[in-house]
């Protein structure tokens, strides 16, 4: 089985008695590897002893690739276990936190504890009351048909879908230093879209964070958080297939029914930064791979092609704000308690009755739109 996952895998991470061993199999999108097998290093250094011999295979692009419908009956012990960050309920990757939590030096997005804090402190800065009344959404629209739809969607001499939608050149900002993407500066409308792009976006936990109402576009994808939020408690839901008449109807339903939409903010925001924390990444991360070294029915060994990879010698070789970003978001030191407890598992009947609540949100939120 595992071998079967090393067709699209970027690494093989093997980790034998707290020493992590990586073999590299094809080049990963920029800096993406090299920031994730980062995070598994500061899981080993934050837990030392505990995190149990394993072998694993990680792809680090987008897509989920794991069918489910070809790995039923007597194919299922065929079925690769395959890692990366986000998945659909047509697949069965596992999913796994994505870089972002140590940094993304390409963009200059930092480390998510020092981000966690800017996203804050942008929050204080202006009153939801005070903020501009009109959804916004800042980004790269070329990676997704979706996202060039939503920028149909943007104010013209003709229309005004109360959208306030900003196109990202990360070349160009790059070369004027990143002045005009601080995420921290970005809380200043009274809604935020949130629209994925090739697959899921990791902009979804600094959109929520905002104190603003989130208008979520109906997504395909989730990350290992994201199934968490619920609809009208965390976020609105915004039709995929008629975006620009749904963000109208939510702005009107937030400007004159302020009170639970600035609620809505609240709760999305409360949950990133009380639930996604760098804490409960760390003890996510530690579960999952318990939980999957369980199922390992050989024991894991190093392979001939690895190489023994440890945080000081990443330090070293990288340089800038790669350099930066590493030593900001390394482990200072152990933790002597534990993880938190992790929860029982929903059983099939919790899981359907999750599914059908937020369903029927939903469609409450759309019977609204059509007026019924």
């Amino acid at each position: 089985m595992l071998a079967r996952a090393r067709v699209t895998a970027s690494f093989r991470l093997v980790v034998l008695r707290g020493r992590a061993f990586v073999q590299r199999f094809r080049p990963a999108f920029q800096t993406r590897d090299l920031f994730t097998i980062w995070g598994i290093l500061q899981l080993l250094r934050r837990y030392p002893g505990r995190v149990p011999d394993l072998d694993l295979m990680f792809d680090c692009v987008d897509w989920p690739v794991v069918r489910t419908h070809l790995y039923h009956g007597e194919q299922a012990p065929f079925m690769p276990p395959l890692f990366r960050y986000c998945g659909d309920d047509r697949t069965l990757d596992i999913v796994f936190p994505d870089w972002s939590f140590w940094g993304w030096p390409e963009i200059n997005i930092k480390p998510w504890d020092a981000l966690q804090k800017d996203l804050k402190n942008g929050n204080s800065r202006v009153a939801w009351s005070d903020r501009e009344p009109y959804a916004y959404w800042k980004g790269n629209a070329a990676v997704a048909v979706s996202r060039q739809e939503l920028v149909k969607c943007n104010i013209s001499s003709t229309q005004d879908w109360n959208a306030r939608i900003y196109t990202q050149d990360w070349f160009k900002e790059s070369k004027a230093g990143y002045k005009n993407s601080n995420l921290g500066n970005q809380c200043t409308h009274r809604y935020k879209i949130y629209v994925e792009g090739s697959a899921w976006s990791i902009s979804q936990k600094y959109i929520l964070a905002c104190d603003s109402m989130t208008l979520l576009v109906t997504p395909k994808y989730y990350d290992f958080f994201s199934r968490s939020l619920m609809p009208i408690q965390h976020y609105w839901p915004v039709q995929d297939d008629d975006k620009c008449a749904s963000i109208k109807y939510a702005v009107e339903w937030g400007n004159s029914h302020k009170q639970s939409a600035q609620r809505i903010g609240k709760e999305a925001s409360d949950f990133i930064q009380e639930k996604v924390t760098m804490d409960h990444v760390y003890d996510y991360m530690l579960h999952l791979l318990t939980e999957y070294a369980k199922l390992l029915r050989f024991k894991p060994t190093k392979p001939p092609e690895a190489v023994e990879i440890c945080p000081e010698s990443l330090v070293c070789q990288a340089e800038g704000i790669e350099k930066k970003f590493l030593t900001e978001s390394m482990t200072k030191s152990a933790h002597d308690s534990g993880p938190c407890d992790l929860p029982p598992p929903f059983s099939p009947r919790e899981l359907r009755m999750l599914k059908q609540r937020k369903e029927n949100t939903i469609r409450q939120v759309q019977k609204w739109e059509r007026g019924v």
